[in-house]
């Protein structure tokens, strides 16, 4: 204490103010009473006024000599400003400016301005500014009068141009309500939608890209006769619409028919070494990139790394060596266009896994032939053996297996023929027929047998088939089902250049084209398609089969997750929460019985849910019923099923739509059961 107040009169005795620290010197001990007299003024303590020297001082403002001062003292000028009448002009730019007097206003230039916005926060660019100033003009700045003037003109507008709207069910419409939300501190509006030409105005033709949609009551079921009967303004389209089947048939006359192809195998059998390899030879990777690659693998100890790091773009990816999500990239064969998928082969990435295979027609399997690093991939617990199940189980039927690593044993045919001999007996005990298997010795570090034949003199004296490219070139392109309802299965969401945001997936039936109108499920709203994306190129249209990116507007960014499925507006997906479902088991520890916890894997969606009843135990080859209501269901056998899910998901029957029929079970990190979806129940 006595240290202190040293220190504290000899800074005083040179004039200087300094930060007391008197307050603080005993927290613990501290007498309130003593430290904060009735004389502190708020923010400045007695200490610190004979602390601060004269010098100082008169810089400083005084609260006490400063009495009744008032802040428009300051001011030389107290008159008003004057403010100039507005006008409301159009710029090039489409923002409103408000500098020029408008003749015959005599109303509050606020009134007018707030009025404007009004009108364009619900109605968006429906009408021009120019027409909205004259409407709130005409009704004496009276912005719900001016509304309703600008709805009544664009209704007889519409009828004149035949422009048409949803058509909905008379009782329905007599039965609710539809409810406009504006923005800001405005109390939400409710009007009666009568049964006339009403519902083809403007503001229920406006597109949605306003700062809030139009919200219309509480969705139904989700289920397509809901779907149908929702009370919701859908974007009409401003494109000219074109017949997709008949442009996508002239289009198969004279282009090469896209396939795409998934590449699955154990984790480090090299799978993205091998394709990163093969896109290089091909000329997709430059040398310099190639080069840049060699050096900063070589940086962090993973000089073998280098192609991989052509498909593994993320540094978290680089860095730990493994793939953890689906890579994808495009190339050309003599007769397709492939559309290659990457995916993961940890065990901890397994649903990445089969997102990547559900968006797949072809499939490659990568086999490490290394001595032991086969067999652990093989055996129990390996993902060689669940890998070739799921993509077997999510319908694909062709399969190339590259046993690569064969540089590692010297181009072994023994060592090949072990290999091939295992993977034959198995591919086929899950599904896969011999003719539409294909076996290939490579070696992906090596670019052996991946484009060109093969050089090595001790794979030339043995092997005689065909390169890589040559093989993938042998698939054969499924059968599109383009005149089905359109289906698109949500997996990438992301934020691209320009207003509105993008999502990625594979359409899995139907057709889409620029400007048209899409159902999101199971959020159940509406948005219009701003632009179309095909190997990062612009189109008009797209089709079943397509990977695409698909640019949205007119629907918040929330209300949609990975998993979600674009649907057409007329003909809507399902959604629901119990489904009937035939399912095939695997080898599992314990059976199944009523009320199992079990994973439920549809294309992107992953959620909890419960086996509700087990209806049927069936033949594994004809189908038959061989028990009813069995009390459990075995390993390696076939049951009929329904399942509960937790949250509802997006589904068809298998009948309908392959793509959104199929699903997988898993439950403690175990694939345990395969499924299609043969009934939709709730």
């Amino acid at each position: 204490m006595g240290s202190n107040s040293r220190v504290l009169g000899r800074v005083k005795l040179l004039g200087y103010t300094v930060p007391t620290m008197s307050r603080h010197r005993d927290i613990r001990r501290m007498d309130y009473s003593e430290d904060y007299g009735s004389e502190d003024v708020y923010g400045r303590s007695l200490e610190e006024e004979y602390a601060v020297s004269p010098t100082s001082a008169q810089f400083i403002f005084n609260r006490e000599n400063s009495q009744g001062v008032s802040l428009m003292s300051y001011i030389s000028s107290r008159d008003p400003i004057p403010i100039s009448p507005l006008n409301v002009s159009t710029k090039s730019d489409n923002v409103m400016s408000f500098d020029v007097k408008v003749d015959g206003i005599a109303a509050n230039d606020v009134h007018l301005q707030s009025g404007v916005h009004y009108i364009s926060s619900i109605m968006g660019d429906q009408f021009s500014e120019d027409e909205m100033v004259e409407a709130m003009k005409h009704c004496n700045m009276d912005a719900e009068a001016a509304l309703n003037q600008l709805l009544d003109k664009g209704s007889r507008k519409a009828r004149m141009i035949k422009q048409k709207a949803l058509t909905l069910d008379d009782s329905v419409l007599a039965s609710r309500k539809t409810k406009v939300v504006t923005s800001g501190s405005k109390p939400t509006l409710g009007f009666h939608t009568p049964n006339d030409d009403h519902s083809r105005s403007p503001r229920a033709l406006s597109p949605c890209g306003s700062s809030t949609p139009l919200s219309i009551g509480t969705p139904d079921s989700g289920c397509s006769e809901g779907a149908n009967k929702q009370l919701r303004s859908i974007p009409r389209s401003k494109h000219k619409q074109v017949d997709v089947v008949a442009e996508y048939k002239k289009k198969l006359e004279s282009d090469r028919p896209i396939l795409n192809l998934v590449v699955v195998g154990h984790v480090d059998a090299g799978k993205s070494t091998l394709m990163g390899h093969l896109l290089y030879q091909l000329g997709h990777v430059t040398k310099k990139t190639m080069h840049k690659y060699e050096k900063e693998s070589t940086k962090v100890g993973k000089t073998s790394f280098a192609f991989a790091w052509v498909l593994d773009e993320t540094g978290e990816e680089r860095n730990r060596g493994i793939t953890m999500d689906v890579g994808v990239h495009t190339f050309s064969t003599d007769t397709k266009n492939i559309t290659l998928l990457d995916a993961p082969g940890h065990k901890d990435f397994i649903p990445n896994m089969i997102t990547g295979a559900g968006q797949a027609d072809v499939a490659i399997l990568v086999v490490d032939a290394t001595t032991g690093e086969f067999e652990a991939g093989f055996e129990a617990g390996g993902q060689t053996r669940e890998h070739a199940i799921l993509v077997r189980s999510l319908g694909v039927r062709q399969m190339i297996i590259a046993v690569n690593k064969m540089d590692m044993v010297y181009y072994s045919q023994s060592r090949f023929n072990e290999i091939v001999q295992k993977l034959k007996a198995f591919l086929k005990q899950i599904g896969f027929k011999d003719s539409d298997t294909r076996y290939l010795p490579c070696s992906g570090y090596t670019g052996e047998n991946l484009l060109e034949n093969a050089s090595y003199p001790q794979l030339v004296e043995w092997y005689t088939g065909s390169p890589l490219l040559k093989l993938i070139d042998t698939f054969e392109a499924p059968i599109r089902p383009v005149e089905k309802p359109f289906r698109c299965s949500v997996a990438d969401i992301f934020k691209g250049q320009g207003s509105g945001f993008s999502v990625s997936g594979r359409i899995e039936s139907g057709a889409l084209q620029q400007g048209e109108s899409v159902l999101v499920l199971p959020a159940n709203e509406y948005a219009s398609v701003k632009g179309l994306l095909i190997n990062e190129e612009s189109v008009l249209w797209a089709v079943a089969g397509d990977q695409i990116i698909i640019t949205l507007q007119g629907i918040d960014i929330a209300k949609l997750n990975v998993g979600s499925v674009l649907s057409e507006v007329d003909k809507p997906a399902r959604v629901c929460t119990i489904i009937q479902a035939r399912v095939l088991i695997f080898d599992i520890e314990f059976p199944i019985t009523q009320g199992y916890p079990v994973l439920f894997h549809h294309q992107s969606v992953v959620e909890p849910a419960t086996v509700h009843k087990l209806i049927s135990q069936l033949h594994r080859s004809t189908g038959e019923v061989v028990k009813k209501k069995p009390r459990c269901v075995g390993k390696n056998s076939t049951a009929l099923i329904e399942l509960e899910i937790c949250r509802p998901v997006c589904v068809e029957t298998y009948q309908d739509c392959k793509g959104l029929g199929r699903f997988m079970l898993r439950y403690c990190g175990n694939t345990i059961a395969t499924g299609i979806v043969t009934k939709i129940i709730r």
